[in-house]
């Protein structure tokens, strides 16, 4: 959900601020005055292509950011995946904040909770954020993944268990196809796998062994600092006529004659015997460390040649003793597959073979599941359609094959939204054939339908925002479409621009857009309006720039029964 969107120096707008809340927000304003420029703004948050001539007359930048409340573990998995931190706990409130500058040039910066990104990024997170359906351009493009998308919102498929048996088939084909290809190649570094095999075998590493030598050639490096070190620890605190030990043993005896006249000294009796135990340990540790040190200069020559071997051994195959480890595990089982290539790729052939069975059953049952919801899904869009101001035939054709080359971890299904906007006209794919206005009344009709009969409760997106849904309708079907805006805000929140009294009745927060003249600059601003407020700006749709009483008493009538 879209809590809040600011816009600085965009268009013709200076600055502004506006909050929005659930349910349906409904925008409207005199023609010019600025709203799709709003909603073009909103787009540059979700990765629309931003252009240097959107900049404000004067200004350097322009600057949008955005607060949005969102699906938390959705957005912390794909957070993580791009390398991006929460950031200040915005993703465990559900929350996140996203900016987008746009500077001359056409050049700008992308920040998702404060932190730098990318355009690219923003595509990524728009699905899980809002999703734009303007008269002149559908942000999603309704392109395969969406069209594949909504139909499995509907159906309420989870395609984990698929992509997952995708991923395993793909990397045993690719193992098979890097075998085959590269099998020259690998011929011709046999001898040099084998060197590096020995080489590294010959040493015979241990692992994390390069750091338990380091630290003991720095021991042995200092034993004899070490070494008087800890012997004058042990004499001071033990083994000298005046040490620590020796002071508090005859200080104990003193607290023992003031004890049997006075028992408060009980208390630091006990204290300093405690501190004479601690003085003990401490005692025999470093006694017993001073022992262990081992002072043989061949000692420290053995290390500083087995730490010679390993720093050889780094500069070829990796940065630590493990790397270098892990390095000749991989050349082992690279001349593995040359010398037994046959057996290997015999085995991989059977692997290949069981993973194709696991991916199909999954596919096949999620390719049963979309082709009978598809049919339920037709029947009930074209009915939300055809209340729409649009006499239009609507259906959902799901096709594909079952071979391997048309497999995806999505499935093998790809899924055309057909549509007849006139009698005796062929069904074609919607994104082609209508209009702007009809596009976008598909799409509400299609959001509609999903959110309400949808088999699985989890949100596609929360935001829907709709840009003259209204064009070319009036009457019963603007009233119609309002009732369908107001039933889809009642499980996702909406964001509709509109020019008809009828719609902007069923809002539930009614913003007001206006182009305003100052110091010779035009800006365009935005406000909530009250109730009050409302019923002028309804007169206003009704009669135009002369408002009468008629149209008043009109306008508090279409509030009252639409509320």
């Amino acid at each position: 959900m879209l809590l809040e969107l600011r816009v600085e120096n965009y268009a013709v707008i200076d600055s502004l601020a506006v909050e929005f809340d659930r349910g349906l927000n409904l925008l409207t304003g005199e023609t010019g005055a600025g709203k799709s420029i709003l909603i073009d703004a909103l787009a540059l948050l979700l990765g629309n292509k931003a252009f240097a001539e959107s900049i404000r007359h004067g200004a350097e930048k322009a600057v949008v950011s955005g607060v949005f409340e969102a699906d938390h573990a959705a957005l912390k998995s794909l957070l993580e995946a791009n390398g991006l931190e929460s950031g200040e706990g915005q993703a465990d409130t559900g929350h996140i904040i996203v900016k987008r500058e746009v500077a001359a040039g056409g050049k700008g910066r992308v920040f998702i909770n404060n932190q730098p990104a990318t355009v690219a990024m923003l595509r990524q997170l728009a699905p899980f954020l809002a999703s734009v359906h303007a008269q002149n351009e559908n942000l999603l493009a309704f392109d395969a993944t969406a069209r594949l998308g909504l139909l499995d919102s509907y159906a309420g498929i989870n395609l984990e268990e698929l992509e997952a048996r995708y991923r395993e088939w793909a990397s045993i084909g690719r193992r098979m196809a890097e075998l085959e290809r590269d099998e020259k190649d690998r011929l011709r570094m046999v001898d040099l796998w084998s060197f590096q095999k020995k080489e590294i075998e010959a040493a015979q590493l241990l692992p994390g062994e390069d750091q338990k030598l380091e630290t003991e050639k720095r021991v042995l490096g200092s034993a004899e600092k070490l070494h008087a070190a800890a012997l004058a620890v042990y004499d001071l605190l033990y083994d000298s006529e005046n040490s620590v030990e020796a002071n508090l043993a005859a200080a104990r005896r003193h607290l023992e004659e003031l004890e049997r006249f006075d028992p408060k000294f009980q208390e630091s009796l006990t204290a300093l015997q405690s501190a004479r135990v601690a003085v003990e340990d401490v005692s025999a540790t470093v006694r017993d460390y001073a022992q262990g040190i081992d002072a043989s200069p061949e000692r420290l020559a053995q290390v500083e040649d087995r730490l010679a071997v390993f720093d050889k051994l780094k500069r070829k195959y990796g940065a630590r003793v493990d790397d270098v480890i892990a390095y000749g595990e991989e050349v082992a089982r690279k001349l593995n597959e040359v010398e037994n290539r046959e057996e290997v790729v015999a085995g991989l052939k059977k692997q290949l073979e069981a993973a194709a069975e696991a991916y199909l059953a999954v596919a096949r049952a999620v390719s049963k599941k979309r082709h009978t919801s598809a049919r339920e899904l037709q029947k009930l869009v074209e009915a939300e359609i055809n209340q729409l101001a649009m006499k239009s035939q609507f259906k959902i054709e799901v096709t594909g094959a079952e071979t391997s080359s048309s497999w995806t971890a999505s499935g093998f299904d790809t899924v055309a939204y057909l549509i007849s906007t006139n009698a005796g006209e062929p069904l074609k794919p919607v994104e082609l054939i209508a209009s702007g206005g009809e596009l976008s009344r598909v799409m509400l009709a299609l959001k509609a339908t999903i959110e309400t009969g949808r088999k699985s409760k989890s949100n596609l997106q929360k935001t829907l925002v709709f840009d003259e849904v209204d064009a070319g309708i009036g009457g019963r079907a603007a009233e119609a479409v309002g009732k369908k805006l107001k039933m889809l805000a009642r499980t996702c929140q909406v964001l509709c621009i509109t020019h008809l009294p009828q719609i902007a009745s069923f809002a539930d927060h009614h913003f007001l857009i206006e182009k305003r003249e100052a110091g010779g600059r035009t800006s365009t601003s935005v406000r909530l309006l009250n109730n009050g407020e409302r019923t002028e700006e309804v007169a206003r749709m009704l009669s135009g720039a002369h408002l009468t009483e008629s149209s008043r008493q009109h306008a508090e009538q279409l509030l009252k029964t639409n509320a």
